[in-house]
């Protein structure tokens, strides 16, 4: 479940790592280092921001300048970008450099990934490793772990766009949409607004089974089950247009729109989200038939003028914008 993958760690505590860090040793004083000469970072002799570098910064990235220059594929190369990556992960040449070592010295995959996920744990918004993480599953082609760490990812920030984008990688890369749908319902059930699952629905639908009618139908009444529970849901309405997009009709004429729309008027619903969805399909209306625009467009225009001035009017400015615009278009 959801909910139990947010007690999970992603790592479990290793007795590898002690309450004190042993004392640091610079690169310059290993005598294992003597050969190679550190190249310092050159920002000219009037840098405009200098920036304060510690000198283990500097120690560490002028020995990996060097060994770059040097186009080194060593032990001790692939454990420099370990220190590197520790004081910057975000540091793409070190983990570009990092996986050519690791290839070179034909590393372990399964020993990469897991010092990844390490970072993961400290850096969850990190692109560069995510990126890393995505060329190890392919050079791999084991795919077998990715779904359950983005899921403990996601149920820390249901936000991770670097997660997401991990997780679609993965499921449409491997094929692996068979239980997708299950996990992005068990989102919307712990979080109805949630954006991103919403998005997820509709990501994995379009690259599975496409929008037929029965497919239409069956996400239509899904959207209308959780605009019904929470009207002013706008990622609900959102992925009620988004679908509507694949019905020959558009906005209008589906039995399971029509009934929302019911619903909602029997309810005397004052949602946002439903006024601005009556608009739209007044305006695709009298797009299609040029004779119905002298009924509906006052009818447009009373629901804008109550957007403006009672519903939603933070937005005044735009609904009225709309009004204008629509009467610019359809009136006589």
């Amino acid at each position: 479940m959801a909910g139990e993958a947010s007690k999970e760690p992603l790592s479990d505590s290793s007795d590898e790592f002690s309450d004190q860090e042993p004392t640091w040793i610079y690169y310059r004083d290993r005598p294992e280092w003597n050969d190679v000469v550190p190249v310092e970072l050159n920002e000219g002799p009037f840098p405009v921001v200098a920036i304060a570098y510690s000198e283990r910064f500097k120690d560490i990235f002028n020995y990996f300048r060097a060994i770059v220059l040097k186009n080194e594929i060593s032990e001790r190369a692939f454990e420099l970008t370990s220190d590197a990556l520790e004081l910057n992960p975000a540091n793409y040449t070190v983990w570009q450099y990092r996986r050519t070592v690791l290839k070179g010295l034909e590393k372990s995959i399964q020993k990469e990934l897991t010092f990844v996920r390490r970072i993961i744990e400290d850096h969850p918004k990190n692109y560069q490793v995510w990126h890393h993480r995505r060329v190890l599953v392919e050079w791999s082609g084991d795919p077998s772990s990715e779904l359950r760490l983005t899921e403990i990812v996601l149920a820390q920030d249901a936000k991770n766009y670097h997660a997401w984008q991990h997780r679609q990688w993965v499921l449409d890369t491997f094929k692996l949409f068979d239980h997708e749908l299950e996990f992005v319902e068990r989102l919307l059930e712990d979080d109805i607004r949630n954006n991103s699952a919403w998005n997820q629905r509709y990501f994995v639908v379009k690259q599975t089974s496409g929008f037929s009618e029965d497919i239409i139908s069956r996400e239509l009444t899904f959207s209308v089950n959780s605009i019904k529970k929470v009207c002013n849901n706008e990622s609900a309405w959102n992925y009620l247009r988004g679908i509507l997009a694949h019905y020959p009709s558009g906005l209008n004429g589906h039995p399971v729109v029509e009934e929302l729309c019911q619903f909602l008027d029997d309810n005397k619903s004052e949602s946002p989200y439903y006024f601005a969805f009556l608009v739209d399909r007044m305006e695709e209306l009298m797009q299609s038939d040029a004779s119905k625009r002298q009924v509906l467009l006052p009818k447009a225009d009373e629901i804008l003028q109550v957007l403006a001035t009672k519903v939603d009017p933070i937005r005044r400015e735009y609904w009225l914008f709309l009004s204008r615009y629509l009467n610019s278009q359809f009136a006589n």
